[in-house]
């Protein structure tokens, strides 16, 4: 990639982009919310479209010369249309994730009315409730859970759903691991006259290869982020389904007053531009392939940890990610440590956790990014090796209760990840086998 202008204009800056490519390449980033974007998005986020202010929507700009704008948010609508079948109206102007779920709520509640979603310490996530989030301020929320196998619980949904009442349904998790139920919650808040959300951020690339069950035909409204698996520009979409505008036909322009002119004002055209292009590159046949491939990687790495004597939620995964048990060591050792070696990935809670949030037993990783970078199924056999030798070598390292007891332990930890050899080899290891498997050919 060619940064001369920055180069020479900022060089400080420049060394900054450097260092980020160079880290990129040489570590393997396991940590979901993550991806790696085309060379032709980053190419449209570069372009002059960012130079011009395109206030309200394609045909209807407040401001002249639009015409190209214009062109560019219809295109993305086109080919979301394409990639998500059953989609009636796509809005691509959302800046990113959090105002895409939040313009659903403004389209659809009231405050003080009542939503339905899945509990935060289920794997739900802080856009959408909890003390963090604006939406905790204006509605009445009421969660429901997963069960003691981890598998969202349909019964105890069902009542919740049933006795409530709702105006508002959301299905999603962060770290959910299996097919998400979208038909049978679904069908359940239409006993109650309910919108039905599905929040695909984690999965929408999945369900554009047809390798996850799609939530369109059950939902009424669809929210992804562009940023996570579907290799995108950071942004938001909020799709309108044909189930929901057969029985509300203004839900559509309820979804894009939320957005502009309630919660946001001009767009940014050079990352619509860059939406367009990456959902071209989304409906070729490689796409799906590739995301098939992360199935593939995930399913068999999960494995592989299994035969290692680790510990997964739901005993396997069904998409791209996995939550594994480190209990014995917790987070804090097993993050830090699998990070000096060069491998990154993330703590997570599990339903009833009897850890805290800020420092859970288990860790989250999947398989997306690598498998970008061409990695395939024998790739996965020295990821879980590392993964395992680095729990080996902490595994004098308990997590202690007490305050005072653990900052000396910790103290202790981080002196031992900063000089041991055996977690220098691996870094080692680890960054010849990344650069085998260069991002950007």
């Amino acid at each position: 990639m060619n940064f001369d202008n920055l180069k020479t204009t900022d060089p400080f800056c420049y060394n900054l982009v450097q260092k980020e490519i160079e880290r990129q390449e040489t570590t393997l980033e396991l940590i979901p919310s993550e991806c790696i974007a085309s060379l032709s998005v980053i190419e449209a986020l570069w372009t002059p479209f960012t130079n011009k202010y395109s206030e309200w929507y394609a045909r209807k700009r407040y401001y002249w010369w639009n015409e190209f704008v214009d062109e560019v948010e219809e295109l993305a609508i086109e080919r979301a249309k394409k990639a998500f079948p059953w989609v009636a109206h796509v809005n691509v102007q959302p800046y990113s994730w959090s105002p895409a779920n939040l313009s659903v709520y403004v389209a659809t509640c009231r405050p003080g009315d009542t939503v339905v979603w899945q509990s935060l310490l289920d794997w739900w996530h802080l856009t959408h409730w909890w003390k963090a989030s604006v939406t905790w301020s204006f509605f009445n929320s009421v969660q429901y859970h997963v069960r003691e196998d981890w598998y969202v619980d349909l019964e105890e949904t069902a009542k919740i759903i049933r006795e409530n009442k709702p105006k508002l349904v959301w299905i999603w998790a962060s770290a959910y691991s299996r097919f998400f139920p979208f038909e049978e919650i679904a069908k359940v808040a239409d006993e109650v006259g309910a919108y039905v959300a599905a929040d695909i951020a984690h999965i929408s690339w999945l369900i554009i290869s047809w390798v996850h069950p799609s939530p369109a035909p059950y939902v009424d409204i669809i929210t992804t982020t562009t940023h996570k698996t579907l290799r995108w520009p950071r942004g938001g979409m909020v799709m309108v389904t044909e189930k929901w505008l057969k029985k509300d036909p203004e839900l559509a322009s309820k979804i894009d007053k939320a957005i502009f002119p309630w919660l946001q004002w001009g767009p940014h055209n050079h990352q619509t531009l860059a939406i367009a292009v990456a959902l071209w590159e989304a409906l070729k046949p490689e796409f799906i392939e590739s995301n098939k491939q992360i199935v593939k990687n995930s399913k068999y790495l999960a494995e592989k940890l299994h035969n290692l004597w680790f510990e997964l939620v739901s005993w396997w995964t069904d998409n791209h990610l996995m939550l594994v048990n480190v209990w014995k060591w917790r987070w804090v050792f097993m993050q830090e440590a699998l990070d000096k070696a060069g491998i990154t990935l993330n703590k997570n809670t599990i339903p009833k956790d009897p850890a805290t949030a800020f420092s859970p037993s288990w860790i989250r990783l999947w398989t997306p990014i690598v498998t970008m970078r061409w990695m395939k199924e024998h790739d996965m056999d020295k990821i879980a090796s590392w993964i395992k030798k680095v729990s080996d070598l902490i595994s004098d390292f308990k997590y202690s209760e007490d305050k005072e007891e653990r900052k000396s332990i910790l103290e202790w930890f981080y002196k031992f990840i900063d000089s041991n050899e055996d977690l220098k080899n691996i870094k080692k290891e680890v960054k010849e086998f990344c650069l085998k498997f260069p991002i950007y050919k």
